[in-house]
């Protein structure tokens, strides 16, 4: 695209610029000049910065700019930034950091990309940091950022704490909880939770330690991230998992959720029975209060098919409860010569309290027989259902 039509499509899709700022005095112009190449739609937020950026600001009158009286992160300024687009009509924000790291002449990337989709998409610059010259805890922390973000997700993505990004600011969450570096993650997770694609394009990058100013800290930072990921996998497994999977239920007929959502669903029949015994196994044994954690994870780790592990390991529903703790007590009898003669007992916790061992013994004898029928019989009925995926 050349300039002109890069500058017309900023106009036609009411695209800003979003420049989050804070004591950047040395990369701050050669940012704002980049972007005024392309569009005169720019907002910076100059989050409490003490250094020369409020004169740097007064030399831009045609742009505009939110001062805040003190630092309070960037996660805040940008929330700021997105009410701020918003009120002056803008559908999509562009962000780019002000540090210089950043490519201005990257924007038109970012546009041609929106212009391709036929969605709203939220797309995120990817800076390749396998390439020479990247910080080696930069490539690291991005790594372990991605791996999370598709576990929370599904998604799977090169970048995902690449501050250049593209916004549809109409399908966005309107609150938000965090309000540092952190929010960064919360908001593309929680995007794509509403349906929202999320995807790469390719951007360069510039790391030059005698001009960059990161306020990063590491210690502190990654504690926070690391506790934002722990809430958004808890969510994942035990709220947006099962909603997905009770949304398709009802789009569908049983019969055609089944065609299309387990057997005609990613992964071969060996992959899909693997799942069916996985699920079955930790539902059957003593995990109580932690199956759907544990199977999710495990489906994760091992790339099995998350939807089959979950519903099998729903195997152990209130009514087959008490059948299930009765097989447990009596399989386990005879390796601790425990008692097999529940008749005149209650099947309830309690008895499995008082026979603790035999129990747990049980269980997992129980469950590993189960599951090994469950994955072996449902392998050979998907190979005469479904043969091409054998």
């Amino acid at each position: 695209m050349t300039i002109s039509e890069v500058q017309n499509a900023i106009s036609e899709k009411k695209i800003c610029v979003l420049i989050p700022t804070y004591n950047n005095e040395k990369t701050l112009k050669r940012v704002i000049d980049g972007v005024l190449d392309y569009t005169g739609n720019i907002i910076v937020i100059n989050d409490g910065s003490t250094d020369s950026t409020p004169k740097i600001l007064k030399n831009y009158p045609q742009i505009t700019v939110v001062s805040l009286p003190e630092n309070k992160g960037k996660g805040n300024g940008l929330k700021i930034g997105f009410r701020k687009a918003q009120e002056l009509g803008y559908h999509y924000a562009i962000t780019i950091d002000s540090d210089g790291q950043h490519y201005p002449d990257d924007i038109p990337v970012f546009v041609e990309a929106l212009l391709s989709e036929k969605e709203d998409v939220l797309l995120i610059g990817n800076r390749n940091m396998s390439q020479d010259g990247i910080p080696r805890k930069s490539s690291f922390g991005n790594n372990f950022s991605n791996f999370w973000f598709w576990f929370e997700t599904g998604i799977k993505l090169q970048d995902t704490q690449s501050g250049y990004r593209l916004y549809p600011l109409k399908k966005i969450p309107k609150k938000f909880f965090t309000p540092k570096f952190e929010f960064e993650i919360e908001i593309i997770v929680r995007t794509a939770w509403k349906h929202v694609p999320v995807k790469n394009v390719p951007v360069k990058v510039l790391y030059d330690p005698a001009e960059r100013v990161s306020h990063f800290r590491p210690f502190r930072d990654f504690t926070r991230i690391s506790i934002l990921n722990t809430i958004l996998v808890f969510i994942t497994i035990f709220y947006i998992i099962p909603r997905n999977f009770f949304r398709n239920f009802k789009k569908k007929s049983l019969r055609k959720f089944i065609k299309e959502d387990v057997l005609e669903s990613d992964g071969s029949n060996r992959i899909k029975a693997f799942s069916i015994a996985l699920g079955t196994f930790i539902g059957l044994s003593p995990f109580w209060g932690f199956q759907t954690l544990i199977v999710i994870s495990l489906a994760v780790v091992f790339k099995l098919n998350k939807v089959l592990a979950f519903v099998f390991s729903n195997i152990s529903l209130p009514p087959f409860i008490p059948f299930i703790i009765a097989a447990s007590l009596f399989i386990g009898a005879p390796f601790v010569s425990g008692e097999s003669d529940f008749l005149n007992h209650d099947l309830d916790f309690e008895l499995v309290k008082n026979n603790l061992l035999q129990y747990v013994i049980g269980s997992f004898i129980l469950a590993t027989t189960v599951a090994t029928i469950f994955g072996l019989g449902f392998y050979f009925f998907l190979n005469k259902v479904n043969p091409k995926q054998g």
